[in-house]
């Protein structure tokens, strides 16, 4: 082992390496450089190309971190600065794995936990303060405060990693050297096929962002498109946006809850582009219900949302994205979101996995963070950057893993027994238009 500047200035760094060393015995190949508050530094593996250096900030940090080592206790000692990572931050997560998921002996659990506790108790950053919502889960009031936490950071922020038409959700990569730009353009497109959008037909778009959708729809497919938002944010830029290309006359946006739209208004179409994870498994009968009666008979829903794989059980504990980023969010396996859409009358005509377009989207968004730290820094605060920086690259660990996928599910209310849906998918994947069996309640 090799130990740079001096061995070690402080009794403290001498202490941290070594727990390190026990930590990472048998981590192979161990592709990392360990420096610490001294300058004392731990390089790789002999042969390793260096991914990142894992900065240790002072000698508790260790300590705070792997105290109860859990997700949300490791990502709270990055966002506090008492680690930093400099280089791929992709690289992290396995390391983070396999912290969380060794299995220590009772004597090797002694063992670091008595040598954590002789290294020092203070030196610590404050915590950031975490998002305090009141009133029962999933009311109107309480969703209300959760969306306002994450989408009115700014509409400045956003647009320093989105793309130029602020669609926040998972593009669709015809290849995997394609740009933003095009992805998202390709999913809007794809999302507007899959829909079958006709001229004229009434869209209702739940969870409607910055409007992208919206306008895509009315310019290129020739729909009557409506949008809801609780984020005011939102609201205004989308409003904006819709004047500025003149789409008045075709696109609206309000600020309503979905549950808030009266039985009264009935669409041709529904779409809901990443708001699911939001409605919480305890509503999602509610969801589907009310999207039922919204569509009229014939008509299909696209509901494009995050599932936790289903071979993985819900956490007893809160992740560091419950925390931090969406508060109150859930991700529920695709078998129970379905099964709430069938009880609710609707048939499920087609489901498709983009876990691997999330993954490269996502990989999109953090470089153009990382490439304007500077600015995001100061329209939010350093915190916030880290915060979002982290997120972004564990989400891409997520779904590069298979532990998260994004499933765009096509749902029919169907007529007598018709779907009014043509007989093959040809017309979503190349060019041709198929017949759709007649239906007759049109």
């Amino acid at each position: 082992m090799a130990l740079h500047l001096g061995q070690f200035k402080e009794k403290s760094a001498r202490g941290v390496l070594n727990i390190l060393q026990e930590i990472f015995g048998d981590y192979h190949p161990r592709d990392f450089e360990v420096e610490l508050w001294d300058g004392t530094r731990w390089p790789p593996e002999a042969g390793q190309f260096q991914r990142f250096t894992w900065q240790i900030k002072h000698p508790s940090a260790l300590k705070s971190a792997l105290a109860c080592a859990s997700e949300l206790s490791l990502g709270e000692s990055y966002i506090c600065d008492d680690f930093d990572f400099v280089g791929d931050i992709h690289a992290i997560f396995p390391v983070a794995d396999y912290l969380l998921s060794k299995a220590w002996s009772l004597k090797d659990t002694l063992h670091i936990v008595k040598a954590l506790f002789t290294l020092p108790a203070t030196g610590g950053n404050e915590v950031q303060s975490r998002p305090a919502l009141a009133g029962d889960l999933h009311s109107i009031q309480r969703d209300r405060k959760a969306i306002n936490y994450h989408y009115d950071v700014s509409n400045h922020f956003y647009s320093l990693f989105l793309d130029k038409n602020l669609i926040y959700s998972c593009a669709y990569f015809e290849h995997a050297e394609d740009d933003l730009e095009t992805a998202q353009i390709n999913k809007l497109d794809y999302v507007c096929r899959k829909l079958r959008l006709k001229a004229g037909e009434r869209l209702l778009d739940i969870g409607c962002g910055w409007g992208g959708l919206l306008m895509h729809a009315a310019s290129k497919y020739g729909v009557h498109a409506t949008g809801v938002t609780l984020s005011q944010e939102q609201l205004a830029l989308a409003r904006q946006r819709i004047r500025e290309a003149g789409l008045s006359a075709q696109c609206e946006v309000k600020l309503l809850d979905y549950r808030e739209l009266t039985e009264a208004e009935v669409y041709d179409k529904l779409v809901s582009i990443g708001m699911v994870e939001h409605v919480g498994e305890s509503k999602l009968s509610e969801y589907f219900r009310q999207a039922f009666r919204l569509l009229r008979p014939g008509g299909v829903f696209l509901n494009h949302g995050i599932g936790r794989t289903g071979s993985r059980s819900a956490s007893n504990q809160r992740s560091f994205t419950d925390v931090y980023v969406f508060p109150d969010g859930e991700l529920v396996p695709i078998h129970t979101t379905l099964e709430a859409a069938e009880k609710a009358g609707f048939e499920v005509r087609d489901v498709e996995n983009l876990r691997e377009h999330y993954d490269l989207t996502l990989r999109h968004w953090l470089s153009k963070l990382e490439s304007r730290a500077e600015e995001a820094i100061r329209f939010a605060n350093e915190k916030r950057y880290r915060i979002w920086r982290l997120y972004l690259a564990g989400s891409a660990h997520y779904f590069r893993t298979g532990r998260l996928n994004l499933y765009q599910t096509l749902l029919a209310k169907t007529c007598k027994s018709t779907s009014s849906l043509p007989l093959t998918r040809n017309d979503w994947y190349g060019p041709g238009t198929e017949s759709a069996v007649n239906c007759p309640c049109k």
